[in-house]
């Protein structure tokens, strides 16, 4: 007797899913790879691989750490290894942002396209905002890890202080 219907139809990278009007929520993962659009594809492969180079910048930005014991004895090496982490941070934060950005500009081409029906008309959602939140916290974490390189030795002589005199006892006056 009741008429089960579709509120609301979400479509990701991964799998696209259905809420019906009793608030039940089904979805379903994508059939085949090859069926794929190719922007799809390399948008997965874009948002895989920047996860994957982020939690590999992690692991090296925390060896480069000033607060690890790992490779104390060497300050500049380890300097070096923060630095080396941020520069991953901001490609895998690229990486992100390319993605989300792909994908975002895929949903506005489609729901400005006239051909599109109109009960498939995608709108932004909740996924493509975090992805861009995360690119961004990835690109500026990965600026200010590369911030702390060590300066380079000069060949400049050493700069000498000024000499500093003694305690003035006051009888130098008159």
């Amino acid at each position: 007797d009741n008429i089960v219907t579709a509120q609301a139809l979400y479509e990701g990278l991964w799998m696209s899913c259905a809420m019906q009007s009793t608030g039940q929520i089904q979805c379903k993962v994508y059939d085949s790879l090859l069926k794929l659009e190719s922007s799809l594809q390399a948008t997965r492969a874009l948002m895989v691989a920047a996860i994957l180079l982020g939690l590999v910048a992690i692991f090296v930005a925390v060896t480069g750490m000033k607060c690890m014991k790992c490779m104390e004895d060497d300050q500049v090496k380890k300097m070096r290894m923060a630095v080396f982490g941020g520069v991953m941070f901001i490609i895998a934060g690229l990486a992100a942002l390319v993605a989300t950005s792909w994908y975002g500009n895929r949903v506005a081409r489609a729901f400005y396209d006239p051909f599109t029906p109109v009960n498939t008309r995608f709108e932004f959602g909740s996924a493509l905002f975090i992805g861009w939140a995360a690119a961004s916290l990835a690109l500026l974490g990965g600026a200010f890890l590369c911030c702390s390189c060590p300066r380079r030795e000069t060949s400049y002589p050493p700069t000498r202080g000024y000499p500093k005199n003694a305690p003035s006892t006051g009888k130098d006056y008159v």
